[in-house]
């Protein structure tokens, strides 16, 4: 995104604070910000005019998101530049009533004929200047109203099952993901879904999630070259790095295909499951490595770091891990005094050697004061995909001579909290019953 000081503040600057403050305010700032993102034409007198959508050309899943991201010059996603998490507190009827469906359903469907989904399938899109959303629901919103999907796993279990304290869940109900590189589409999407906008992108809103869902609590978060740099106080993190640990992600080799993250059968096939997890990140250690140390802890030992590149770019569309990285570790780590991260993470994969873990949005929080945290979310068809993937990331899974700082990037991460929920297809989506 273009910088315009002009006013004192970077426009990514001035987005970023009014995504994290939120409100009408926020929003009718943020608009008059980005208008310049867009020609003459797509400009009214109330502000810019981003593409519009049909609700009916949407794909069948709410996590079917792939061919609406932009992609970089090697084909691999790109996440959104700027996210919104919304912990929702169910305030609905047990169970829930059609005319509380109805107002649910038409509520989502008024940002899907206001915003096109994403990039619009768009393959040679540059930028998202439509919206990406998911609606999900926690296994105590299935407890209040019926039984819980034996697909969707409680956090506590979860958190038990990869070695973290189990009382760090986040406590919601339902969790909302709204993602798009235009800071006023999340923001004006969340105002219409809680009643503080009568219009959004033009559309009449003629429905809200007032009644149903509350607002427990809002988190943000921002990825991109060059934000992590421009977002935290931290010496060492290159200026083009997309996410705060310098490198990228998203390499098509470590990504499963949403077919195969999609549940295939039970009352909610069609749709998946969804991890969310706030981590905080001990950067000023992580920086005190040079490029070297942090390619060989992020990826592999064995790779060479000029090869990978500052921010591994240098990778193209292939993180370099292969089965013969995984059964080396015992030998890497007595070689170079090292793991890799990556090369652990893919002992998780099925026995085809494919990923099982999807990711869906992660960022740089924007709505923390100080420190560096981090929002991740990740689709699987079960979580045994997501815990298999976190278990092998602890250093007493190995059996090897490496101390916790140089074992991969485990030791420079502390879970803030974690919540697991249930994604359903569109067609379910607004208030499922199992």
């Amino acid at each position: 995104m273009p910088s315009d000081s002009s006013r004192g503040i970077p426009r990514r600057a001035f987005v970023k604070s009014a995504v994290a403050i939120g409100g009408t305010a926020a929003l009718s700032a943020c608009m008059e910000r980005e208008q310049s993102l867009l020609g003459d034409s797509e400009t009214t007198d109330d502000g810019p005019q981003f593409p519009r959508g049909s609700p009916d050309s949407l794909p069948e899943g709410q996590h079917e998101w792939n061919d609406y991201l932009v992609r970089d010059a090697h084909g691999n996603t790109v996440p959104s530049q700027q996210q919104v998490l919304l912990g929702l507190s169910y305030d609905g009827s047990t169970p829930p009533t059609d005319d509380e469906r109805e107002r649910v359903e038409n509520s989502l469907r008024t940002l899907e004929r206001a915003f096109q989904w994403g990039t619009g399938g768009d393959p040679s899109a540059t930028f998202n200047r439509g919206l990406l959303s998911m609606l999900s629901y926690a296994p105590s919103y299935f407890e209040a109203v019926g039984e819980v999907p034996e697909s969707l796993v409680p956090p506590r279990e979860v958190l038990e099952a990869v070695g973290e304290d189990p009382a760090k869940t986040d406590g919601f109900d339902a969790l909302l993901v709204l993602t798009s590189d235009i800071g006023s589409v999340v923001l004006a999407a969340e105002a219409a879904l809680f009643g503080e906008a009568e219009t959004v992108n033009g559309v009449e809103v003629d429905a809200t999630l007032e009644g149903v869902f509350s607002r427990e609590k809002r988190r943000t978060g921002v990825a991109g070259k060059g934000i992590p740099a421009d977002e935290l106080d931290v010496e060492g993190i290159p200026e083009q790095a997309p996410l705060s640990m310098g490198f990228k992600s998203g390499f098509t080799d470590s990504l499963p295909s949403e077919e195969g993250v999609t549940l295939s059968e039970g009352p909610l096939a069609g749709g998946t499951t969804l991890a969310a997890s706030r981590l905080h990140i001990d950067l000023e250690r992580w920086y005190e490595q040079d490029h070297g140390e942090r390619t060989a802890e992020m990826f592999c030992p064995a790779h060479d770091p000029k090869e990978v590149g500052e921010t591994g770019s240098g990778l193209g569309n292939d993180s370099g891990i292969d089965e013969e990285d995984v059964a080396s570790i015992p030998e890497h780590a007595e070689r170079y005094g090292r793991v890799g991260h990556a090369q652990k993470v893919a002992r998780a994969r099925d026995d085809e050697f494919k990923p099982r873990m999807l990711r869906r949005s992660e960022g740089v929080a924007t709505d923390v004061p100080d420190g560096a945290d981090f929002n991740f979310t990740s689709v699987q068809r079960t979580f045994d995909a997501f815990v298999d993937a976190r278990a092998a990331m602890n250093v007493e899974e190995y059996d090897v001579d490496v101390p916790a700082e140089d074992h991969g990037i485990v030791d420079y991460l502390e879970t803030v909290d974690r919540g697991t929920y249930l994604v359903p297809s569109r067609a379910q989506r607004a208030l499922p019953v199992v």
